[in-house]
């Protein structure tokens, strides 16, 4: 069969749409299809010259294949880390509404198709804020792993630079990076790079990165999924709040979730001990569930090099004896507290016999000093 030139031009064109969408390069799609609305207004084809310019502005941004390959190292590459996600988001404990936000936020990636045919986007930026222990790493692995994609953990030690422009251009070679396929950015300390503006101590370099970090946010594609956690909402800029479309809290876990999480990992034990999860909650008291696991880790490490010689139970009892003794970010804190309040007293009892005379009180007996 015989074709004319015209012909194979135009099935070129279309070869090369179908592979520049399968490969998501949507400046390749653009070109070619601004090349066949030309060839087509040449033919007089001004109908579907329209209909083709309609369709490309109406293009909703796609996500590359998972099989795209990912450039080679160097640039921003240098300052992630790359996870593969273990957890499961349905086997962690978490607040219900933080669960149910979870859950809707990996129903509008996995049915992303049918938002986009309404001409929406999934919501993809996510702000976890809490103590320190309580699951935001967690989390963030969770979703990646539910979406069945790579975490990408920002390096701050390879982000952050020394000298005058260098961390905003770190960060624009990591923004481009990470817009190659889809994945899931994961900012912790978030704090480190989102602090308030207007703070007097910050330099102006910290304030130009936080200016820069909020455009690079705004233009994420949706198929980027960022996760950010910090320790210390208070101290992030009031602009970066705005660009999250969701905000999660992850409070200090109760009684009643520390016990089900020592349930459930006391279930992986070969053998249980004989105190229930409920009471070593009790002896545990207000913890993390990163304190909860280390504790259980300790109970475990002690078993195994006991050798046999020392049960589960004689592990658990050793171990709740050290942590009645263990040092706490709260003792710590209220230690810190006694000292600074202890030197204000004893001004304020060397300044009293003073005071006293001047009142006209000079029988008064002597305040101790």
């Amino acid at each position: 069969m015989y074709y004319d030139d015209s012909v194979m031009a135009k099935a070129d064109l279309l070869v090369s749409i179908v592979r520049a969408g399968a490969s998501g390069d949507r400046a390749k799609l653009r070109s070619t299809v601004e090349a066949l609305v030309a060839d087509e207004r040449a033919r007089s084809h001004h109908g579907v010259a329209e209909r083709l310019e309609r369709a490309l502005q109406s293009v909703a941004v796609t996500p590359p294949p998972l099989t795209t390959p990912p450039p080679g190292g160097g640039g921003g590459r240098d300052a992630i880390l790359e996870v593969t996600p273990q957890q499961r988001l349905e086997e962690l404990i978490l607040p219900l509404p933080v669960r149910r936000s979870g859950e809707q936020l990996v129903e509008e990636h996995v049915r992303a198709d049918v938002l986009r045919a309404h001409g929406m986007e999934p919501r993809h930026r996510v702000l976890l804020s809490g103590p320190p222990g309580n699951g935001k790493t967690s989390f963030a692995e969770g979703i990646a792993e539910a979406l069945a994609l790579p975490l990408f953990m920002v390096r701050y030690d390879s982000l952050v630079g020394s000298n005058l422009g260098e961390t905003n251009t770190r960060l624009r070679a990591l923004c481009e990076y990470v817009r190659t396929r889809p994945n899931v950015l994961f900012f912790d300390e978030f704090d480190a790079v989102g602090k308030e503006r207007g703070d007097t101590h910050e330099t102006g370099e910290i304030k130009r990165v936080v200016s820069f970090l909020l455009m690079q946010l705004d233009q994420m594609p949706s198929y980027v999924v960022v996760i950010a956690a910090t320790n210390h909402a208070e101290l992030l800029d009031r602009a970066v709040w705005r660009r999250f479309q969701m905000r999660l809290g992850f409070p200090s876990p109760d009684r009643q979730m520390i016990t089900a999480y020592l349930e459930r990992t006391m279930d992986r034990w070969p053998e249980r001990p004989s105190a229930t999860p409920a009471d070593i909650a009790d002896k545990l008291g207000p913890v993390s569930y990163a304190e909860a696991l280390d504790f259980c880790q300790n109970v475990r490490r002690r078993e195994i090099l006991g050798l046999g010689e020392t049960g589960i139970d004689a592990a658990l009892e050793i171990e709740l004896d050290l942590w009645s003794s263990r040092v706490n970010p709260g003792q710590q804190d209220a230690e810190r507290s006694r000292k600074a309040v202890a030197p204000s007293r004893r001004r304020t009892q060397r300044r009293a016999p003073s005071r006293a005379t001047v009142s006209g009180n000079e029988g008064d007996p002597a305040l101790p000093l």
